[in-house]
């Protein structure tokens, strides 16, 4: 008798798209600043998981800064081990609840994603925020495993994305870590610079809590270069590296007339000012703040959008975007895009401000703007826009926020002047190890590479954490 052949497994059947998050209404949330997403719950995200191919050869592990184990986790989240997920999680990223909310995904290890060639990637960040803030619920975590003392010390100078990092790995490798902020409160621009809507001040607290469970301690209210220097860390205090983390946060401005009037804001005062004197937490806290009823944002990345959208929350009439590009140039998460259309949002493209126009008084009216179009491309890879001459014509705003891009903080490279800069004033350093030229001075994040995300930061802060233990251990 024949021997019956083997029935093959039966092929997965693959879900083209993301299970989506349910969000507040656009409508509702305009007038608060609760979370835009709720996220998933835990059988949404078991299904989400079961999407993932499962690859031999993960490449999505090369598209994430922090080089987090993504099949890893995401099969154990498939498999119902919320714990070992966890773990898997923690063991490469100390900021999973921040990263699954404002990172990139869609750039980093989405953009990668195997399944996403011909169908909607795996919604990797929707599943890291679903995994950390289940276990932030739940407390499933296992204890981290921490190396035994090294006996050395390291000073790590901001608390930023780059500089919570490094703290993180080096506790674990088992150096004495503290960080030195000069806020009065932790978490650099993920606290004054992402509003409440997209990053709870809560969910970052949480963050921060767990850096410190690690033996990281914390010092606020210190500005390196003015409380101490970087020499005076290494020398009489007896750190034996130390790692800068100050990031770039010197508002860029447009340089045109009239941008000295009353009812101009850097995107950087703006946020920081609705952020750290929690004007978004009314009538607890009721902040004086003046915002327009009609707003105009300049600029197109992530820091417009929270300006324009914010403004919104703040009781603005007219939210509108200028942007020199077009659309498609804009360097914004299309999620955010999607958003501020969704709230009310007006965009207008291909225009730049030649003036800002004021009363007599001394306060904002408006602007004069000029039409642009597009050339070829520059160094960013976009095309270059160029003035439309003869162009030009008015708009009435009351408020104008300026989110150009920033420059890096300038107190330590100031007060540091044997550590070697590059043209923009950032510091130079070696890319793999965030070494500079001062021996045991290791630096990262936006001080290096000028404003950018917080994942790159947070990659820099791991990629210095190891310089940092090979400058140590002498390896």
């Amino acid at each position: 008798m024949a021997e019956s052949k083997k029935e093959k497994p039966a092929k997965k059947k693959i879900i083209p798209e993301k299970y989506p998050m349910e969000e507040q209404p656009a409508k509702e949330r305009v007038g608060n600043y609760r979370e835009v997403p709720y996220g998933y719950d835990a059988a949404t995200a078991i299904k989400e998981a079961e999407r993932c191919l499962q690859c031999k050869k993960p490449v999505c592990i090369d598209g994430c800064p922090v080089e987090i184990d993504i099949p890893g986790f995401i099969k154990a989240i498939a498999e119902d081990d919320f714990p070992e997920a966890i773990r898997i999680m923690k063991t490469y990223n100390n900021l999973p609840a921040v990263c699954g909310r404002v990172c990139p995904q869609e750039e980093q290890c989405e953009e990668v994603c195997l399944l996403g060639k011909k169908f909607e990637p795996v919604g990797i960040g929707r599943l890291e925020r679903f995994i950390a803030d289940y276990d932030y619920e739940h407390g499933i975590a296992p204890a981290p495993e921490i190396a035994p003392a090294k006996g050395k010390k390291v000073a790590i100078v901001g608390s930023g994305p780059a500089g919570l990092t490094a703290a993180g790995d080096l506790a674990r490798m088992g150096y004495d870590v503290t960080i030195y902020e000069a806020f009065h409160a932790t978490g650099g621009v993920l606290r004054y610079g992402i509003p409440e809507f997209r990053l709870p001040k809560a969910i970052l607290d949480q963050e921060v809590d767990y850096v410190q469970s690690l033996g990281v301690k914390v010092e606020c209210n210190m500005v390196i270069g003015k409380v101490f220097t970087i020499g005076e860390l290494l020398g009489e205090f007896g750190f034996g590296a130390v790692f800068i983390g100050t990031g770039a946060g010197l508002p860029r401005w447009m340089n045109v007339p009239g941008e000295n009037l009353i009812g101009v804001y850097s995107a950087n005062e703006w946020l920081t000012r609705v952020n750290l004197m929690r004007a978004f937490d009314f009538p607890e806290f009721d902040t004086p703040i003046w915002a327009g009823k009609n707003v105009a944002v300049i600029g197109g990345g992530n820091t417009a959008m929270d300006s324009v959208r914010t403004a919104l929350r703040m009781g603005a009439e007219t939210a509108t975007i200028y942007y020199r590009r077009s659309e498609k140039e804009m360097p914004a998460r299309i999620e955010e895009i999607h958003h501020a259309r969704e709230e009310g949002v007006e965009f207008n493209f291909l225009v730049a401000p030649d003036l800002v126009l004021g009363t007599n008084d001394g306060w904002v009216r408006g602007m004069e703007l000029c039409k642009m179009e597009l050339g070829e491309p520059d160094d960013s890879g976009r095309r270059r826009p160029v003035r439309c001459e003869g162009s030009q014509y008015e708009i009435e705003c009351d408020m104008i926020v300026v989110a150009v891009g920033t420059y890096p903080n300038p107190i330590i490279p100031e007060t540091t002047p044997e550590l070697e800069l590059t043209k923009w004033g950032t510091i130079k350093v070696d890319e793999e190890t965030g070494q500079t030229s001062l021996p045991g001075v290791f630096a990262g994040g936006d001080i290096v590479t000028g404003g950018a995300t917080v994942i790159s930061a947070m990659g820099a802060g791991k990629k210095a954490a190891r310089g940092i233990d090979a400058y140590l251990s002498g390896a």
